[in-house]
């Protein structure tokens, strides 16, 4: 295997600075959802810890090095699951955390924030304007920027969930990751082709949001004006093009998938699962809903990695009556 800019002994590490609460998160079969998906499918469940989401696996080892080496406040850009990881990480370390996010992310995500003591900084845009104002913060103020995914911590902190796979059994034959900025499709990649090379790495990203996936397509940073997608956790414009050459070295395949699968995966997961799941938590289950020919006969794992969602934008999208009283 070529060499990303992961390490395999800093990822084992990793799992000392971590917070329990975030490892060694449920995977099993899931038999209800294989009449519809026509493959074996387990789970891996991110959501059920405090930040609800994986992102926690990543905060964990930057702000542990913040408390002991300084500076011991950070700031972030972030479409709402980095931010409240960031500051449940910092807010149990002493650090001083600034979120910057888009004022039309979900109010849930916000609010978290907000409920977890850090400062939150609203800006007029989508993701990428958050990471503009970021980087102007950090430069002016003299404090961390922790960038998702270009954070090389951000990366082996998700790449534990990785290391959690390999050591199950039975085996698995491809796993499906959500891709947004890169963070856990290199680290979780990273892990399986050094200890499992056998495993298809499968990365997931809504045809509304395919800058990363057009990127690894054509082999350079390409580039979108816009994202069109309900999936906000993977709705970047810019890919970080040190993440795209960890990608390239680590990913089988890229796969785009429509809006009306993603809300159809959303569907299945609470009726045969039970599970209530942000839109980029669903990617998974969408690839195999668009291509059950490919996953036929196959045991297949897909990565459930956030559960922030708008309870009134979540029963519009799966057809349930609105939440009342809120």
């Amino acid at each position: 295997m070529l060499e990303t800019r992961l390490d395999t002994a800093r990822i084992r590490a990793a799992r000392h600075v971590i917070d329990p609460v975030f490892l060694d998160t449920p995977l099993y079969r899931c038999e209800a959802l294989e009449p519809g998906l026509r493959c074996a499918v387990s789970v891996k469940l991110e959501t059920a810890n405090p930040v609800r989401s994986f992102k926690a696996r990543g905060t964990e080892v930057i702000a542990s090095r913040l408390a002991d080496e300084g500076p011991r406040a950070a700031v972030c850009a972030s479409a709402g699951n980095l931010g409240q990881a960031l500051a449940w990480s910092g807010r149990g370390r002493g650090l001083d955390v600034t979120v910057v996010a888009s004022r039309f992310a979900p109010a849930v995500k916000l609010d978290r924030i907000r409920a977890l003591d850090a400062r939150l900084e609203l800006v007029d845009g989508d993701f990428d304007t958050a990471r503009e104002r970021a980087v102007a913060i950090a430069r002016h103020d003299g404090i961390r920027l922790v960038e998702d995914s270009l954070d090389i911590e951000t990366c082996e902190g998700a790449a534990t969930i990785g290391l959690e796979l390999v050591n199950t059994a039975p085996s698995f034959d491809a796993v499906l990751i959500a891709l947004g900025g890169g963070a856990m499709a290199t680290g979780v990649g990273h892990v399986l082709k050094a200890l499992a090379p056998g495993v298809e790495v499968i990365c997931v990203q809504p045809l509304g949001a395919p800058a990363m996936t057009h990127s690894w397509r054509q082999r350079r940073v390409v580039t979108t004006d816009s994202t069109d997608t309900i999936a906000d956790g993977v709705a970047g414009r810019r890919p970080i093009p040190e993440v795209l050459d960890d990608l390239l070295l680590v990913a089988d395949d890229a796969v785009l998938v429509r809006e009306s699968s993603i809300i159809a995966g959303m569907r299945m997961l609470l009726d045969h699962a039970g599970l209530v799941v942000e839109p980029s938590a669903a990617l998974g289950v969408a690839a195999i809903l668009e291509d059950r020919d490919r996953f036929a006969g196959r045991h297949v794992v897909t990565v459930v990695c956030g559960g922030n969602v708008d309870m009134n934008a979540y029963h519009r999208w799966i057809g349930a009556a609105p939440v009342r009283g809120s």
